[in-house]
């Protein structure tokens, strides 16, 4: 599909799913070789990292990992609160862990930086954040992931687990807004 409707938005194809796994690849091959030898605890933030969690943790060779969820919310439709509400919180010790967080996309950096700074009130050994996708345009703080997928510029998209009203996760690529 090229172009899509959800609700009342337009959306223009973006970013092809084979290209979005051939990025979910290259990631994973640099965790791969930069955690050997570790134990991480890959931390996936609900809702829109599932996808892009899943995909990259299937192609993480490291047996001893484990993976865990914490549920943030700070969109309301199309547009970032700037307010980080926890809705599930992580039940694992991570004291003396080293923890990867897996982010769908960073815009603001509000989400991001808000649960890092929690992580790190847990003591744990190291913090690694990953992004499938970054908007520097949009950076309000002074954050940028340890691995990056794709930077992209300030535009709403949806699928790949990205999401429009709680529409739209469930497609294959990524879409981007027409601006009418």
């Amino acid at each position: 599909m090229k172009e899509i409707k959800i609700l009342d938005k337009k959306f223009k194809l973006f970013i092809p799913n084979e290209k979005i796994t051939d990025t979910v690849e290259r990631l994973a091959k640099k965790m791969n070789r930069d955690l050997k030898g570790k134990r991480p605890l890959f931390i996936c933030i609900l809702n829109g990292s599932f996808i892009f969690a899943a995909e990259l943790y299937k192609r993480i060779s490291l047996l001893d990992s484990e993976i865990s969820f914490v549920r943030l919310a700070s969109y309301d439709g199309d547009s970032t609160t700037g307010k980080v509400r926890q809705l599930v919180g992580l039940n694992e010790n991570i004291e003396g862990r080293t923890v990867v967080v897996l982010e769908d996309i960073v815009d603001s950096g509000t989400t991001l930086d808000h649960l890092c700074r929690m992580l790190h009130m847990m003591n744990p050994a190291e913090v690694f954040t990953a992004s499938l996708l970054l908007k520097p345009d949009a950076l309000k703080l002074q954050i940028c992931p340890d691995y990056v997928g794709l930077e992209i510029p300030n535009d709403f998209i949806v699928g790949y687990g990205l999401d429009y009203n709680g529409l739209g996760r469930n497609l294959s690529d990524i879409y981007s807004v027409i601006n009418e």
